[in-house]
């Protein structure tokens, strides 16, 4: 996948006529591109614009203006019936298990439902795809008849990936999949992901704020902050030699597990500018130890510093 100075404003409207007063920023002309077969984290903090990247790329949510490019084809120029097929190959799973299930139906219904959508599969050939897909995510035949209130977080959230492979599909968005489970549980479904991404070929966008699980999972990550992407590497190049100060930021609030290792953690001073109206220039610039003039006045570039390292800091000029 492909991504294009892709954009997402929403109108802010007020009055008695509710005209448009602005417009909230929450993805700013973002450009990405994820190999096939790689897990792609994208990490920052509550609020990035993380979330609603990931939805515009699906065209869950609809872009402003911008490109985003699936083997080759702009999914942002197709019409709803191609846009429909082309959901066999782009799925999502959603960060909440329990609200993006249907309360009102049974697993087998939501977990099938894909399959009588696009007219995969009917009646004997819909129950064994709908086992089949339950059955590699560690669930079992006897759940196919039960609700999604009759099971834990962890078990709803196996039912969300086996819908999201049901239509075996290519690339997939996972929305912070276990920031709502349990510890002990977010390592059984981190391990499934990854095996199931070894299994099928996958390739994954994988959202979160969690650091030690970004550090986990990904090949390559990107670092977001208040809808610009600030920098972007191999996980050994961002986790070893971060360029951009918030990056350098970020990653020292990782907690080490030894408390005899001296670790310098980066305080950063004021709060994070709001998308409605970001600041002029390089956005982290209010927040940055390192700030200049120049800074305050031109937004900095994404360059590339070393092979697959992009960082947009004019200190890295």
């Amino acid at each position: 996948m492909e991504v294009k100075d892709l954009k997402k404003y929403f109108s802010v409207k007020g009055g008695i006529f509710q005209r448009v007063k602005g417009f909230v920023r929450a993805v700013d002309g973002v450009n990405l591109e994820i190999n096939r077969g790689e897990v792609f984290g994208l990490v920052g903090e509550s609020g990035c614009g993380k979330t609603t990247l990931g939805r515009t790329c699906l065209r869950l949510i609809e872009p402003t203006s911008g490109e985003v490019r699936f083997e080759d084809i702009d999914l942002l120029n197709l019409n709803l019936k191609d846009m429909q097929k082309m959901r066999l190959n782009v799925q999502m799973v959603f960060q909440d298990p329990f609200s993006s299930l249907d309360p009102r139906k049974m697993v087998k219904d939501i977990v099938g439902e894909g399959l009588v959508i696009h007219g995969l599969a009917k009646r004997s050939e819909l129950k064994e795809r709908v086992l089949e897909n339950l059955e590699r995510v560690g669930l079992k035949k006897e759940h196919l008849y039960r609700y999604p209130h009759e099971f834990s977080g962890g078990q709803r959230q196996r039912i969300g990936i086996a819908r999201a492979l049901v239509l075996n599909p290519k690339f997939i968005v996972l929305d912070e999949p276990t920031s709502a489970l349990d510890v002990s549980v977010q390592a059984k479904i981190l391990n499934l992901l990854l095996k199931l991404q070894k299994e099928l070929g996958l390739t994954y966008m994988f959202i979160s704020h969690n650091l030690s699980v970004i550090e986990y999972m990904s090949d390559r990550i990107a670092v977001m902050y208040v809808g610009k992407i600030v920098e972007t590497g191999t996980k050994v190049e961002l986790f070893e030699n971060p360029l951009h100060p918030y990056t350098r930021a970020l990653f020292s609030a990782i907690p080490i597990p030894d408390p005899d290792l001296k670790h310098e953690k980066i305080i950063l001073k004021g709060d994070v500018p709001s998308p409605l109206n970001p600041p002029s220039g390089c956005r982290f610039h209010p927040r940055c130890p390192c700030t200049e003039e120049l800074c305050e006045r031109e937004e900095p570039l994404s360059i590339e510093v070393n092979s697959g390292h992009k960082v947009a800091c004019h200190l890295t000029r």
